[in-house]
């Protein structure tokens, strides 16, 4: 009997020990649910620094992502012209408005190549609309009233006054001497509804998780209701394409944010 037992507690003791099954790391594609980025953009239809974006995401799937985004840009007319003057100020030519856009959308973003967990690169595709918002602020310009009789510029005693460029009524060239403080119109600003379309691509780096860095390129394509009045067409009718309402432009847009 004691054999018998012996024999039994070698057994037991030979037996393999059964352990739980340790639970698998989530994968990349569920380690977030939201996204949250913001950048800034420089496009063909803005100056230097076309403006800035934030975009907020949330996932659908292990390859789709729903957005909404809002944009804030500049637009210029390509005929701008700086005129130098003769205080050593200068303004554009024939500039009666600034042109400003707000856009939201909404739209998709599908993960093309998905970059390992710790380097890479990541791509992916993105589509987006909705409507847009033309701002009209009047561009200010400073004149000398008094030297358009007296051809003479004295800043000191001269009656100079700080009012929306027009070309018909600021005859005299030499009687402008700066342009204005760049929200001297605010009050007076027109909005001009609109519709914009956006397609790109965007290559996303970084060694973490949890944040987000990249860039984005793409082609985007903006209709008004009427044509943005950015240059004063003076006597002549606006027919000739000095100021359009059709925008379309390639953009790049670098971003970067954090992931929850």
């Amino acid at each position: 009997m004691v054999i018998g037992l012996l024999a039994a507690a070698v057994a037991q003791a030979q037996t393999p020990l059964r352990t739980a099954p340790v639970p698998e790391a989530p994968s990349d594609e569920q380690s977030y649910s939201k996204e949250f980025v913001y950048g800034v953009n420089f496009n063909t239809q803005g100056g230097l620094l076309g403006g800035v974006s934030v975009r907020s995401s949330r996932v659908l799937d292990d390859r789709l992502l729903r957005f909404w985004s809002i944009e804030g840009v500049m637009l210029k007319n390509a005929k701008e012209e700086d005129v130098n003057t003769v205080v050593g100020g200068s303004y554009v030519n024939r500039k009666t408005n600034y042109a400003f856009v707000l856009r939201p959308s909404i739209g998709l973003q599908r993960i093309l190549f998905r970059k390992a967990a710790d380097a890479g690169v990541q791509v992916n595709g993105l589509l987006s609309v909705g409507p847009s918002f033309g701002l009209l602020m009047p561009y200010y310009i400073s004149y000398d009233r008094t030297a358009v009789t007296t051809r003479v510029v004295n800043v000191a005693t001269d009656e100079i006054v700080n009012e929306q460029y027009d070309p018909l009524k600021h005859t005299d060239p030499s009687a402008i001497l700066d342009r204005g403080p760049l929200f001297s119109g605010i009050s007076e600003t027109k909005v001009v509804p609109g519709f914009h379309l956006r397609g790109g691509l965007s290559f996303e780096y970084g060694r973490y998780r949890d944040t987000v860095t990249g860039l984005e390129v793409g082609f985007l394509v903006e209709s008004f209701t009427k044509r943005l009045l950015i240059l004063s067409p003076g006597i002549l009718s606006d027919t000739d394409g000095l100021n359009r309402q059709f925008f379309p432009s390639v953009y790049l847009t670098l971003y970067f944010g954090h992931r929850s």
